[in-house]
C-alpha cells in the first residue's frame, strides 16, 4: 500500500470552514433550533480522530416537534394545495443547487465520512443532483386510472370507477453513514415528488451534509415544515419509527436495526420500506475478460472503502483461474493509495469511526484465527486515524465469519468453484440477497446465471452498475421494497378506489 501525506484543513473552501464553526442546529418547521434538552454531540474526522464540530442532539421531544410541523405542512400548509408542476420546479432546483455547490458538499462529506472529496463530488453529489431532477419530473406524472367495473350483483347498474394515487402523508426517513447525502436523496426526492412531508434523521456519525442540505431546501424555497431534519442517535430514530402520527418509515442500514424498525412501527401499522445488509456474490468465470474482471472485482469490494451494502465481498472464481486471478486482485489491492479524503490522490480512505475500525479489525483477526490466508493486507494501516489495509482472503470455508457476515470494510473472501458443478447454490447460500456480479464472455451463461442468483440487482461484466431509473432493493433479509426508478413512487403513494353509481 502506498502512503500519502496528511493534507491541511487550510485547503478547505471558506464556506466549509465557516460551516464547521459553532454548534450545528437542526431544522424543524422552517426554523433552525437547538435540541429541547440542550444536549449536543461531537462529529469526528475519521482521518485524524479529531473533532470537526458539535451538533445538536435531538431526542423524542424534538422528533415530536418535527412530526407536528410535518403534519401541519401536509394537512394545512401550501404543500397540500401546491400544483404538481410547482413541486417539480422546487425539487429540480434542489438538484441545481447541489450541482452548484458540489465541491462544498464533497469536502464536507470527506471530512465527516472519510471518503475522497473528489469522488464524493463526482459521484455522491452529482448522482444526488440527478436523483432530485429525475424525481422532479415524476411530480407531474403520478396518475390513477379508470376501471371498467362489472358489478354483477347490481343488474342494470351503470358506474364510473377510477383510482387516485395519493401521498402517504408524513414520512420518517432514516439514512446511514456510508453515503450520507446520497441515501438522503434516495428517499427525499421520491417522497417529496409524491407530495409527502418528511422528517430526515441522518446517522450520528455523519450528520453534516444533511444539515447543509437543509440550507439547500431553504434556498430552493420549500415551505416551512415540508422538510424537517433532526440529528441525533438511535433514540431519535426509535422515536420517529414508533411515532403514531408518522405514516411511513423508510430506512437504510443494517438488517439488525431494520428488524427493530419493523417492531417499532407496529403501533400504528405504519408503512415500512427497508434497504438492509448484504454479502454479495461476485462470480468470475474462466472465460471472462481477465483484466477487466480484475479491475471490476477490485472495485466491487473496495468502493467507498468497502463500506457499501452491495459490496462484492464473496468472490467466487472458477477453479481453473483461481490462483492467477486472486493473485492479480491482491496485487492490484496492494498498490492502492491510502490516505485522507482531502488528498486528491487518495484511493482508499479511513473507515468512518473507531467503532467501525474495531469491528473490521476484529473480523481480520477472526479470519486469520479460523485459518484463512491473507494474500495482501490483514491489519491496520498507519498509527493515526481509522485506516485498514485492503485484504484478500483465500483458503476460506463457507462457515467462516468473514464469508457469512457483513464486514463493511475493505475485505474480500475468495472461494473457488467448478463450472460443471455450478456456482448458484454457493452464491445463494446467504441470508442476504442485495446484489451480485457476473463476469463472462458467454452471453447465454450470463443470462442463465443471472436468473439463478437470488439478488435484487445483478450486474454483468461490471459492478455497481447503478442508474437512477433502475429499481434498487434486495431479496431475503436485504430488505423490503425498491428504491429508485418508477417503483420508488410506489413506496410513497397509496391507491384510493372511487366508484360512482350513475
Amino acid at each position: 500500500m502506498t502512503a500519502t501525506i496528511e493534507p491541511s484543513q487550510a485547503e478547505l473552501l471558506p464556506s466549509v470552514r465557516n460551516f464547521l464553526s459553532g454548534t450545528k442546529r437542526f431544522l424543524v418547521g422552517g426554523q433552525w433550533v437547538e435540541s429541547a434538552s440542550g444536549e449536543t454531540f461531537e462529529t469526528i474526522d475519521p482521518a485524524t480522530g479529531q473533532v470537526l464540530t458539535t451538533v445538536a442532539r435531538g431526542g423524542a421531544e424534538d422528533v415530536d416537534r418535527a412530526v407536528r410541523a410535518a403534519r401541519t405542512a401536509f394537512d394545512e400548509g401550501p404543500w397540500a394545495t401546491m400544483k404538481p408542476n410547482e413541486r417539480e420546479r422546487l425539487i429540480w432546483r434542489v438538484g441545481d443547487i447541489l450541482s452548484e455547490r458540489a465541491e462544498e458538499f464533497g469536502q464536507l462529506e470527506a471530512l465527516d465520512n472519510g471518503k475522497s472529496a473528489g469522488i464524493a463530488a463526482a459521484v455522491d453529489v452529482a448522482w444526488s443532483a440527478d436523483i432530485f431532477r429525475y424525481f422532479a419530473g415524476w411530480a407531474t406524472k403520478i396518475e390513477g386510472s379508470t376501471v371498467n367495473v362489472s358489478m354483477p350483483f347490481v343488474p342494470g347498474g351503470q358506474f364510473h370507477a377510477y383510482t387516485l394515487r395519493e401521498p402517504v402523508g408524513v414520512c420518517g426517513l432514516i439514512v446511514p453513514w456510508n453515503f450520507p447525502l446520497l441515501m438522503a436523496a434516495f428517499k427525499l426526492a421520491p417522497a417529496l415528488a409524491a407530495g409527502n412531508t418528511v422528517i430526515l434523521k441522518p446517522a450520528e456519525q455523519t450528520p453534516l451534509t444533511a444539515i447543509l442540505l437543509g440550507e439547500v431546501f431553504e434556498e430552493a424555497g420549500f415551505p416551512p415544515g415540508v422538510v424537517n431534519i433532526v440529528t441525533g442517535y438511535g433514540d431519535a430514530g426509535a422515536a420517529l419509527s414508533a411515532h403514531d402520527d408518522v405514516d411511513k418509515i423508510a430506512f437504510t442500514g443494517s438488517t439488525e436495526v431494520g428488524k427493530k424498525i419493523v417492531d417499532a412501527a407496529r403501533g400504528n401499522l405504519k408503512k415500512v420500506s427497508l434497504e438492509l445488509g448484504g454479502k454479495s456474490a461476485n462470480v468470475v468465470f474462466a472465460d471472462a475478460d481477465f483484466d477487466a474482471a480484475v479491475t471490476g472485482s477490485l472495485n466491487a469490494w473496495l468502493f467507498n472503502h468497502g463500506q457499501c451494502c452491495v459490496a462484492g465481498t464473496r468472490m467466487f472464481v472458477e477453479d481453473s483461474i483461481f490462483d492467477d486471478f486472486t493473485a492479480a486482485v491482491a496485487d492490484a489491492a496492494g498498490q492502492v493509495k491510502i490516505g485522507p479524503g482531502l488528498d486528491p490522490t487518495t484511493q482508499l480512505g479511513p473507515l468512518v469511526s473507531q467503532e467501525q475500525f474495531d469491528k473490521v479489525t476484529g473480523y481480520l483477526a477472526a479470519g486469520l484465527a479460523d485459518g484463512a490466508r491473507a494474500l495482501t493486507g490483514g491489519k491496520r494501516w498507519g498509527d493515526t486515524g481509522f485506516y485498514v489495509e485492503p485484504t484478500v482472503f483465500v483458503d476460506v470455508k463457507p462457515e467462516f465469519s468473514i464469508v457469512e457476515e457483513e464486514i463493511f470494510g475493505p475485505v474480500v473472501a475468495a472461494l473457488p468453484f467448478n463450472a460443471e458443478e455450478g456456482v448458484a447454490k454457493a452464491a445463494n447460500s446467504s441470508i442476504y440477497g442485495l446484489a451480485a456480479g457476473i463476469w463472462t464472455k458467454d452471453l447465454s451463461k450470463a443470462h442463465l446465471t443471472a436468473r439463478q442468483l437470488k439478488a435484487g440487482s445483478v450486474w454483468i461484466n461490471q459492478y455497481n452498475g447503478f442508474d437512477t431509473a433502475m429499481p434498487f432493493g434486495g431479496y431475503k433479509q436485504s430488505g423490503w421494497g425498491r428504491e429508485l426508478g418508477a417503483t420508488a413512487i410506489d413506496l410513497y403513494t397509496q391507491t384510493k378506489a372511487v366508484n360512482i353509481a350513475l
